[in-house]
C-alpha cells in the first residue's frame, strides 16, 4: 500500500498526523505530508492509514494498493 496527500486539498487538520505519525508529518505551515514510510506503508499501519482517509476533511488522501 501506498498512500499521498494531496497538497493543494490539505487544509492543516492534521487528523491523519494524530492517528498515524509513524506516517503522516506536519509541514512548516502545518500540512501534512508522508514521510517515507508512506511510500510503503508497513502493513502495521495500513489500517490506521485507512481510517486517517475516512477522517480527512478535505478528502485529501489518496491510497493505492
Amino acid at each position: 500500500m501506498k498512500v499521498f496527500v494531496d497538497r493543494d486539498r490539505c487544509q492543516g487538520h492534521l487528523r491523519c498526523y494524530a492517528l498515524v505519525p509513524e506516517v503522516f508529518e506536519p509541514d512548516e505551515l502545518g500540512h501534512a505530508f508522508t514521510n517515507e514510510a508512506g511510500n510503503e506503508v508497513p502493513p502495521e499501519f495500513e489500517s490506521k492509514v485507512r481510517q486517517s482517509l475516512g477522517n480527512c476533511p478535505e478528502q485529501a488522501i489518496r491510497i493505492e494498493q
